[in-house]
């Protein structure tokens, strides 16, 4: 075997070693700084502090970070509540994951996490979120991993005027169904 073909492998290795050194848990006041920061690493949409305390505040069982041996915040998403919309669904505001940490399953860590909670917190119908259309990765992440799929194209979503997919995952039967869906 040449040099060339073990690399791959090697770097599989080293992500399956990244993935197991790896906590997913509820976030706190205390991550928001680091959120924030992994945020500004990774997506071109960025947030004032202001609007994660929102979020933490007013939703506190739907943020989760993904932080390694070392206590650093490699990745989050951060998800909110649509009350006022009947039926109650949730929305996925931001999801990121540090290019280091990518490929560990991760991402989906984070969002099955959020999707529990709001079945088995606000008994959530679904869950939306918005995508742009040259994210070919996190496309592929939502509708094939955690199959949301496409309800509509926002045309100039984002402010550098790309479009956005408008994504929606309809759960099951409220509780009972996503707990079925989940393998719980």
């Amino acid at each position: 075997q040449t040099v060339d073909s073990r690399r791959p492998r090697a770097r599989r290795a080293a992500r399956r070693r990244v993935g197991a050194m790896i906590s997913v848990r509820e976030s706190t006041v205390w991550d928001l700084l680091q959120m924030q920061q992994t945020n500004l690493w990774c997506l071109p949409e960025n947030y004032n502090l202001k609007y994660y305390f929102y979020h933490v505040l007013s939703w506190p069982q739907l943020l989760y970070v993904a932080e390694d041996h070392k206590g650093k915040v490699v990745g989050y998403v951060l998800a909110k509540m649509e009350e006022e919309q009947l039926p109650a669904h949730g929305h996925i505001t931001s999801l990121s994951v540090l290019r280091t940490h990518r490929k560990c399953g991760l991402a989906t860590k984070l969002m099955t996490s959020s999707h529990e909670r709001m079945t088995e917190s606000f008994d959530a119908h679904h869950v939306a979120l918005h995508v742009r259309k040259s994210n070919r990765a996190a496309f592929h992440l939502y509708s094939q991993t955690l199959e949301y799929t496409i309800r509509d194209v926002e045309k100039g979503y984002y402010a550098d005027g790309e479009d956005a997919y408008d994504m929606r995952k309809t759960f099951k039967d409220g509780k009972a169904g996503v707990a079925e869906a989940l393998g719980a």
